[in-house]
């Protein structure tokens, strides 16, 4: 859902806050298809309603709300400056 995310920076690895919150999303759904194997009864109904409430405050409201507030960590020069950091080495041209 792009046009929720209002963002500048769509990567998850440059949004500390928003990595945090993906986790609970990823938790929400495998709850959800939990429920959804069980009979309806008991807690599992305030599980599914619980994790039904989640999944849309994430998509409708969190979403738009983290893209204004949140400050990402500062974007590398390029990509190839990401990767060799990431990998140890460095980048071509600096001795």
């Amino acid at each position: 859902m792009p046009w929720l995310d209002n963002s500048p920076v769509r990567s998850a690895r440059y949004r500390p806050i928003y990595r945090i919150v993906s986790w609970f999303l990823v938790a929400a759904v495998i709850g959800l298809g939990y429920v959804g194997a069980q009979p309806p009864q008991g807690w599992v109904v305030y599980l599914g309603q619980f994790c039904t409430f989640y999944y849309y405050f994430h998509f409708l409201i969190l979403m738009p709300f983290l893209g204004k507030i949140e400050r990402p960590r500062p974007l590398p020069i390029s990509i190839s400056a990401a990767v060799l950091e990431a990998a140890g080495a460095r980048p071509a041209g600096r001795r």
